[in-house]
């Protein structure tokens, strides 16, 4: 199923049509940003001042080898999308398969990684990237738990953001954390966390804001109920938000084909910058 929420409508209205399938291509080169606080890797332009769209990939919870490869995502929007560049951030504390890292610690894996702290360090690299692509839009796409975070970005530092994509987004997180807890029977759920609920910052997102937000509808992990809540409160607020539930696709969503259609389509109604 795929819905759309308009701003004006608090119903949600079926879609037609498709996406045709990205095809699976190699990684470029590495190329690691020395200025930021934070590993990452770069894709497409790499002229600063030609690029229209930047878009920048927060990758979801876990090990690199349990978590959607955001590389692999960040590769294929700048394939996807005229004159783009594309940054793969490294969240704090976390690494990838070949063994870079990013300064700091990491959560526990119980929603407890989304502190404003580590809200703060990605925050920072943002507005890095912002200063040094000053001619593009940003477009800030987050996985699972990095999704969490880049709604929480742009509700409370919305100056960086220009829209963003969240997929498989823990977007509810008192909700999501109690699911989780009847799930894997975990105490450790059941644990206060200082981490930031995106419905609770999801009044400082700015009205300009555009949001996609997928999920599948199998998705056990983060079920669609979450993302429905957290569009659901964007609309409310007049901000346009597409959502959409992929039928057939659990969690590891970030390189389904929607996700980078939906990531295009945004790009294309973005307005352009000076």
């Amino acid at each position: 199923m795929r819905y759309k929420l308009c701003p004006a409508l608090a119903g949600l209205a079926l879609l037609a049509g498709c996406t045709a399938p990205v095809a699976t291509r190699t990684h470029t080169a590495a190329k690691v940003e020395p200025a930021l606080n934070l590993h990452a890797r770069n894709f497409g332009a790499t002229a600063p001042d030609t690029v229209r769209t930047l878009i920048v990939v927060l990758h979801g919870d876990g090990g690199p080898e349990t978590r959607s490869d955001h590389y692999r995502f960040a590769e294929a929007a700048t394939q996807s999308i005229p004159n783009s560049a594309a940054v793969a951030l490294l969240r704090p504390g976390y690494g990838d398969a070949a063994g870079n890292r990013s300064p700091g610690q990491a959560g526990q894996g119980f929603g407890d990684d989304y502190t404003q702290e580590r809200i703060d360090a990605i925050a920072e690299a943002l507005g890095t990237l912002r200063r040094r692509f000053a001619s593009a839009r940003l477009i800030l796409v987050g996985d699972s738990g990095g999704a969490a975070i880049a709604a929480d970005i742009a509700g409370i530092r919305p100056d960086l953001v220009d829209a963003m994509v969240l997929v498989g987004c823990p977007c509810a997180l008192p909700e999501w954390r109690k699911g989780m807890q009847k799930q894997r029977h975990g105490a450790a759920w059941a644990t206060p966390v200082a981490s930031l609920d995106p419905l609770k910052t999801a009044g400082g997102v700015m009205p300009g804001m555009r949001a996609a937000v997928l999920v599948g509808l199998d998705d056990k992990i983060t079920p669609p109920a979450l993302s429905r809540a957290y569009a659901e409160a964007l609309a409310l607020r007049g901000i346009a938000t597409d959502l959409r539930i992929v039928p057939g696709r659990g969690h590891d969503l970030l390189n389904d084909p929607e996700v980078l259609a939906a990531t295009t389509r945004l790009a294309t109604a973005l307005p352009t910058k000076g």
